[in-house]
């Protein structure tokens, strides 16, 4: 199975902003940086930033 053009993780520092989906939970956008470019290279996605505390990992 191929996995494309979909959302495969959320990470934030507002859990109240996320309803349901894979989430990670940070302390502070320091914290949110490093693990959005950990799930990039794991997952082999592409992190976008929705606002200042909240990034996606898509894959295209």
């Amino acid at each position: 199975m191929t996995v494309e053009k979909m959302i495969l993780a959320v990470i934030t520092t507002s859990p109240h902003k996320v309803a349901g989906g894979v989430t990670f939970i940070c302390e502070n956008n320091e914290e949110m940086q490093r693990v959005a470019a950990s799930l990039e290279a794991i997952l082999d996605g592409i992190a976008h930033a929705l606002s200042d505390d909240l990034l996606i990992i898509v894959k295209h």
